[in-house]
């Protein structure tokens, strides 16, 4: 006779939680397999914007990596 054990409630863990798990017990594939699908729901999230191609886009960028540091401090 084996020795069952309860499976944690992967839903209810932090993504945080989910991947200190997953680090711990790398046998288990039903957590690894929830933690990529978590990261692939928070990565389709993200905003899009295409590689700079120019020096232009290139500044370009920089002023919105700006405006969003504005936009955190002021939040």
């Amino acid at each position: 006779m084996g020795i069952s054990y309860m499976k944690p409630e992967f839903n209810k863990m932090s993504k945080t939680q989910l991947r200190a798990y997953v680090l711990t017990h790398k046998d288990d594939k039903e957590a690894f397999n929830l933690l990529v699908d978590r990261f692939k729901a928070d990565s389709a999230k993200q905003v899009k914007h295409p590689f700079p191609k120019s020096l232009e886009d290139v500044a370009r960028v920089q002023e919105l990596v700006h405006e969003h540091i504005k936009n955190l401090e002021e939040s």
